[in-house]
């Protein structure tokens, strides 16, 4: 088992018996009485929910010949190129009097090239090859669309592949058909048991103060994460967006992955290498909302302001200021499902991280709305039953279609049964966000001393989620790391960091404080708090800065948007102690397995000895959080009997600890009930950060 204590955590691993989860079981039934109560009244709520999603599904199958075909449309919108290589290019535009193709293929000629008017708003143009058999339109080449009595041309809503010149504000849309189109060599991985994921943007994963690009990421980052133990990545900022400064959250175009970064053949490659590397890849995609930008967004494609989206108030989104999807328009969950399939399809995505959930799920967006947990706040008239079911279809399709398939939800609202099965009146999320937890680490550090820090109400963050719904738990991801907020080392050692990392000096209190509870905050939230863990890029070392886009606000700046992983490699800097440590607590979950496993028994969570104790997939934990005592023979409760011995250890010397515990020693339990379980050792030592 594992076994951690004190701000420097130690591990014990148990070679007995299995542990008999019935107590554990027990107490929580008799603890949740309501449990079955509330969830038939979810279950009622949502049966209506259900009824529509069926619906759906047949209307799909008697239109469309079933949600397979739909989903393919990627191959027939847009600009497809046939066996004769002859190009039909067809686009959905319901309020447009006329559409026109322009580009390098006809010198720009506005009106040569005019679509013909199809039924439902659909438009479509045959190109025939040229004389020598060749597609008219050239790889690489520039189009755009027109609309009669317009000179504003527009970037195809399926367009595959975008460009900016370094002086233009305006994308370009290219036509992408490379003679030589990259081949992946290798097969998916299978889902993970446990789920330790790498959040990370490509943009900014270099210590240059560029955009890096996908094959920097594929041969210097990936190396990293796997060695770091992470068996997931989750890419953001891929979906092209005009603006960088977004992070990737206003996309423009839905087809296309950023050309800022290199080509879509590059993209595949980093792929189709982290699949052989047994690292799966999630793409953070973004069907909350879309860019307002016309001349390379979504935004008036046709001339009105419904086309995709909502008209008038109920299509704009007054915080984000942008345009909010019609999930009810056929066309819509067209263009959104096969935008899906195509990510999974084209480049081999293994799942998707959906952003702004929230958003989605209610009429009001979320926006001045607190949410209690009251049930009220989650089935009434406020809730988008057309987002709703579009979730729904999104989760059934994709699990239909790709039986590992990951789908986790970013929601701040708490919804319930947004993990559950679709048969059960559940979204079908696989997990969803513990939102909180990052939350609770920041409100601690800046509001407490190390002294008042509340190891119940720490624990009640931990492990306060919907029953039977998983969570991907983390301590910082990319949105504490932004500039306006700090990542966790830098609330816990901020400007020392920059004077006092190096190992040919004695660390000062600032430094050793920082250092043990960064160590800690991320162990116990790994541990207890859900069934997934997420670390966002450069904060497994305690990245030193925040990040932050260039903007006019910072003149343009690209020195805060990266990652400085130069600091690992320098051996007398104290980063790579953090590093290290990170990377053998995933190499240790991934040996035991606790994120797998069911939730764990916490045997104590003393305010006055500021420790926290519980098991976990026959490992157990131990924390103490107390800023200034140490314990001596410390009565630990335990299930299974047996010898325990130290297999992790945060007070390692390499890990920037001080080498206090004695790892030979082995600790045996004694058949003495303790805390509601059958057994029970004494630690020797608790010790507290500071030696």
């Amino acid at each position: 088992m594992l076994f951690c204590w004190s701000r420097n955590i130690t591990y014990y691993y148990h070679c007995g018996k299995q542990l008999c989860c019935l107590i554990f079981l027990w107490k929580f039934l008799s603890k949740s009485i309501k449990v079955p109560l509330l969830c038939l009244f979810e279950y009622d709520l949502s049966c209506s929910m259900y009824g529509l999603f069926k619906k759906q599904l047949t209307l799909l199958e008697e239109a469309e010949g079933g949600f397979d075909q739909f989903t393919r449309s990627y191959k027939s919108y847009g600009v497809q190129r046939m066996p004769d290589n002859s190009l039909v290019f067809k686009e959905w535009a319901p309020a447009a009097e006329a559409l026109f193709l322009t580009g390098d293929f006809n010198g720009w000629d506005n009106f040569s090239h005019p679509y013909t008017k199809k039924e439902f708003g659909k438009w479509e143009l045959h190109i025939p090859p040229k004389e020598d058999k060749t597609p008219a339109v050239a790889h690489n080449s520039k189009l755009k669309v027109s609309r009669s009595g317009e000179r504003l041309f527009r970037i195809s809503p399926w367009a595959k592949y975008v460009t900016r010149h370094e002086k233009s504000v305006i994308y370009d849309w290219v036509h992408w058909d490379p003679p030589q189109p990259y081949i992946h060599k290798h097969p998916r991985p299978q889902k993970p048991r446990s789920l330790r994921i790498y959040e990370s943007h490509v943009g900014i994963a270099s210590p240059e103060g560029k955009v890096a690009s996908y094959s920097n990421f594929t041969h210097n980052v990936l190396p990293r994460i796997k060695d770091l133990g992470y068996n997931c990545i989750q890419l953001m900022a891929i979906m092209e967006h005009a603006y960088y400064a977004s992070f990737g959250y206003q996309v423009t175009s839905f087809f296309a992955a950023s050309s800022r970064c290199g080509t879509p053949e590059e993209l595949k490659e980093l792929i189709d290498v982290a699949h052989s590397l047994g690292i799966i890849v999630l793409l953070d995609v973004v069907h909350s909302h879309a860019s307002k930008n016309t001349e390379d967004g979504l935004n008036h494609f046709d001339g009105s302001d419904s086309c995709f989206f909502h008209s008038g108030p109920r299509g704009e989104h007054s915080l984000w200021d942008s345009r909010l999807f019609n999930y009810s328009g056929w066309e819509v969950l067209r263009f959104l499902l096969s935008n899906l399939r195509w990510w999974m399809e084209e480049y081999r995505f293994d799942g998707f991280r959906f952003d702004g959930v929230s958003s989605m799920l209610y009429h009001h967006h979320g926006i001045g709305s607190g949410f209690s947990g009251d049930y009220a706040e989650y089935f009434g008239l406020q809730v988008d039953e057309d987002s709703l079911v579009y979730l729904m279809l999104a989760n059934h399709i994709l699990h239909t279609l790709y039986e590992d398939c990951i789908t986790i939800a970013e929601d701040v609202s708490g919804m319930p049964t947004l993990c559950c099965p679709i048969q059960g009146g559940g979204l079908g999320f696989d997990y969803r966000l513990a939102m909180a937890i990052p939350d609770k680490w920041i409100q601690i550090l800046k509001e407490f001393k190390d002294e008042d820090w509340n190891m119940g109400n720490i624990v009640f963050t931990m492990t306060n989620r919907r029953y039977g719904e998983k969570c991907i738990a983390y301590a910082e991801s990319h949105d504490q790391a932004l500039v306006g907020d700090k990542t966790l080392a830098f609330w816990l050692m901020d400007k020392d960091m920059y004077t006092n990392m190096s190992t040919s000096i004695p660390m000062n209190s600032v430094i050793d404080r920082g250092i043990q509870l960064h160590k800690m905050i991320r162990l116990l939230t790994h541990s207890l708090g859900g069934e997934g863990y997420l670390n966002f890029m450069g904060n497994e070392f305690g990245h030193p800065e925040w990040l932050d886009f260039p903007r006019v606000g910072n003149n343009e700046s690209y020195h805060y948007a990266r990652r400085q992983f130069n600091l690992v490699d320098t051996d007398h800097l104290r980063y790579w102690q953090l590093y290290a440590f990170d990377r053998d607590m995933n190499r240790t979950e991934d040996k035991y397995g606790w994120l797998a496993a069911p939730p764990a028994y916490i045997s104590v969570k003393h305010e006055g000895d500021k420790v926290i104790v519980f098991e976990r997939a026959n490992v157990i934990f131990i924390f103490n959080f107390h800023p200034t005592n140490s314990y001596s023979n410390y009565r630990v409760a335990v299930g299974p009997p047996g010898k325990y011995k130290i297999k992790l250890d945060s007070d390692g010397i390499q890990y920037g600890g001080h080498g206090r515990l004695d790892h030979n020693t082995e600790f045996f339990t004694e058949p003495m009930e303790f805390n509601n379980l059958p057994n029970s050792m004494l630690v020797s030592k608790l010790y507290y950060f500071l030696p």
